[in-house]
């Protein structure tokens, strides 16, 4: 139970005080007007049209407060911004009944109440936008003050106290966190403007966006350590989706040209600022194109989407300015491998990987065979320095076993990803649409998973027998839209482009 303090303790009682006065601290709704956005005012308001804003009506969130004497202002927040308010006791109260401002408005209403209000806009003498409230209403009494910014001017300038800007905390109240500090939400909004854009892309190209099962009997469409879980009525455990990859292949050998789906995966894997157990990626499969295709499609896109976000393809990170504009840096991933580290790796078997590994300091457990090696000396040696775009592309046969073997060299795939500022944010390939190499692979895949390699695959018999009756050539790609989103909104966490992050619990 959770223990009031002595604020909480406060407010509680105002609430009944208002509730023995007659008025309801969280009435059935407002009354029904259509809200003018503070956002709205401050954009479009001028002296010459201001009989356009004689009668505006706002709701939102008293976030400060200047009480002098018969006038108070009134800092209003709504969803668009913040908007200053001019309260007279005559203005809000009938003229009889001076315990109206006195007890209502002084005492009884706080910060982080949500009020709505009627009135007019005008510009006051020092030239702020502000609306003379004529009517207010509480609309909802808050119990818990909210953690507000202080500000103290020094002869250094205006120094903040009591940010709220712990980031466990931000990430455990993400609600307190979207009202007191306004960019978090710009950074979600970008979120949303980002899918759109790739969204509009995809169906402009005539793709349709579908929906496939997160509860799998089989995880597969990628290499990692599922969550597990189980079904009572059929008596079986099921398994939460790592990857769609293998189900948006059954409907290209249903008949569809082109197939996407914004998808939720989760993978049991370890958490830091580019890792969430559960993260969103969007996944596009076309027929009858092959990875040399995507690279251009991708490249595009990426580059549409910084436009779209910031007009610009140059994009601000850390330190760093991101470059978006095509055509990115690319490099093979033997070429990328021998450009970072000096070692040419391309003829070298699981002994001699080890051997070099073992040199440039990169540690690879017992369990791991020849692609995990590779995989280890690239992670470490060669992705932390890709800081533009750069596409990393034909990887060994044994690091892919969903790729098609490449046109030319049957030990590397038509396989591509995109890294940049030093994580992977795409990761592509020509589909292996030969069910009796891909039945091969995953059996090659049992059998790590049998030495011990928990990210293995498995094998999926029921897409083996999808794959016999023909699937044409395709191109699939999974883009990550956490990380995308991180580079394109500066953030320097997944947590903070994720509206609800995986925490450890507090009292657990």
């Amino acid at each position: 139970m959770h223990e009031l303090s002595e604020q909480e303790i406060i407010r509680t009682q105002k609430k009944e005080a208002l509730e023995a006065m007659g008025i309801p601290p969280y009435p059935s709704s407002s009354a029904g007007h259509l809200h003018t956005k503070a956002e709205t005012i401050l954009t479009q308001y001028k002296e010459e049209n201001k009989a356009n804003y004689s009668h505006v009506v706002l709701a939102g969130r008293i976030m400060g407060r200047r009480i002098m004497g018969a006038a108070s202002f009134v800092e209003l927040q709504d969803a668009s911004g913040r908007i200053q308010l001019y309260i007279q006791q005559n203005a809000i109260c009938p003229e009889e009944d001076k315990s109206c401002y006195d007890i209502f408005f002084k005492k009884l209403l706080d910060i982080g109440d949500i009020i709505e209000v009627k009135g007019f806009v005008f510009m006051t003498q020092v030239g702020v936008i502000t609306v003379h409230v004529t009517h207010l209403q509480l609309l909802t009494k808050a119990l818990t003050p909210l953690p507000i910014v202080k500000e103290v001017i020094t002869k250094e300038g205006a120094q903040a106290y009591d940010a709220f800007t712990d980031p466990e905390q931000r990430y455990r109240q993400r609600y307190v966190d979207l009202i007191v500090n306004p960019g978090v939400r710009k950074v979600f909004e970008q979120r949303a403007k980002l899918i759109h854009t790739i969204k509009t892309s995809l169906n402009q190209q005539g793709y349709l966006e579908v929906e496939t099962p997160i509860l799998q009997p089989i995880y597969g469409g990628a290499s990692a350590r599922p969550f597990t879980t189980y079904h009572h009525t059929l008596a079986m455990p099921l398994y939460l989706r790592i990857s769609n990859e293998l189900y948006l292949k059954r409907l290209i050998i249903g008949g569809y040209d082109g197939v996407y789906e914004f998808a939720k995966d989760f993978r049991n894997e370890g958490m830091s600022r580019f890792h969430n157990p559960e993260f969103t990626q969007v996944e596009l499969y076309v027929a009858y194109k092959d990875y040399i295709w995507m690279i251009d499609y991708v490249e595009q896109l990426i580059e549409q989407v910084a436009l779209a976000l910031h007009g610009t393809t140059t994009v601000p990170f850390g330190p760093h300015l991101i470059n978006f504009q095509r055509p990115w840096k690319r490099f093979t991933m033997f070429e990328a491998i021998h450009h970072f580290t000096g070692y040419d790796i391309r003829a070298m078997d699981e002994i001699a990987l080890r051997t070099v590994a073992g040199t440039l300091h990169v540690h690879v457990g017992d369990n791991l065979a020849k692609g995990k090696i590779i995989d280890e000396i690239f992670s470490k040696k060669c992705e932390p320095y890709l800081i533009q775009p750069t596409f990393i592309t034909d990887y060994p046969v044994e690091m892919s076993p969903l790729a098609k073997r490449h046109r030319d060299n049957p030990d590397l795939t038509e396989r591509f990803e995109v890294i940049c500022t030093g994580k992977e944010i795409c990761n592509a390939f020509s589909e292996l649409n030969d069910p009796i190499d891909q039945q091969q692979r995953l059996e090659e895949q049992r059998s790590l998973g049998e030495r011990g390699d928990e990210e293995a695959m498995v094998v999926d018999h029921d897409f083996l027998k999808a794959l016999r009756y023909g699937m044409p050539p395709t191109v699939g790609i999974g883009i990550g839209i956490d990380r995308l989103t991180m580079i394109m909104t500066n953030s320097n966490s997944i947590q903070d482009v994720i509206f609800f992050p995986q925490m450890r619990p507090e009292n657990p």
